[in-house]
């Protein structure tokens, strides 16, 4: 079995040698790596995008806003995911996010997995009927296992979840009524003891 570390290497000089910056490589390599800890296909997807690179159109997004048309290219993963994550703190603002039409969407994930971390919320996704929600950037929960190829998504929904506990207020006070039996309280022996604490000169 390969290591996460040669994955991240062999992506980055891949990405590198198809004419990515060396910063973009970089970028792709950790991504990739994010993809494979959490059991998704990232290399093989990774492969299959740098394959058709080249041979494909694709539209560079740069600036990111609510709503995203492709005009009728499809959008690059890559060039998106990267400017999502530079572009986070401004797209708060918005409650959702869309895109049409993009190429190998996989790769796109890992960059919302980082922005979920960078703006401190968790993210829902909704990539055609498969659903995502990161959760900064630990861990990745989804309706979609499947160690395949997908080479591209119709509609892309994102949408910032608020920092809601999942607990309300009469269970907090339970339970801190609970908690505070853990507590002694202190005896006149304690007391006692404590008093002179620190006021001995040994000089």
């Amino acid at each position: 079995m390969r290591s996460l570390s040669e994955i991240d290497t062999i992506s980055k000089r891949a990405s590198r040698a198809k004419g990515f910056s060396w910063g973009t490589s970089e970028e792709i390599g950790k991504c990739i790596r994010l993809l494979e800890l959490f059991g998704l296909s990232g290399f093989k997807n990774l492969n299959k995008y740098l394959q058709v690179y080249n041979l494909n159109e694709f539209k560079l997004t740069k600036l990111i806003e609510k709503n995203n048309n492709s005009d009728g290219k499809i959008h690059c993963p890559i060039s998106s995911g990267i400017n999502f994550l530079d572009q986070i703190k401004n797209l708060e603002k918005h409650q959702s996010i869309e895109f049409n039409k993009m190429a190998y969407p996989l790769l796109f994930l890992p960059f919302l997995s980082r922005s979920s971390e960078a703006l401190g919320k968790k993210i829902f996704v909704k990539l055609d009927e498969k659903q995502f929600i990161f959760n900064f950037n630990q861990s990745i929960f989804s309706n979609y296992s499947k160690n395949e190829i997908w080479e591209s998504a119709n509609y892309i929904l994102i949408t910032f979840l608020p920092n809601d506990n999942t607990f309300d207020e009469k269970e907090w006070t339970e339970m801190t009524k609970l908690a505070n039996e853990t507590f002694v309280e202190e005896s006149e022996e304690l007391k006692e003891k404590s008093a002179g604490a620190g006021l001995i000169d040994n000089d």
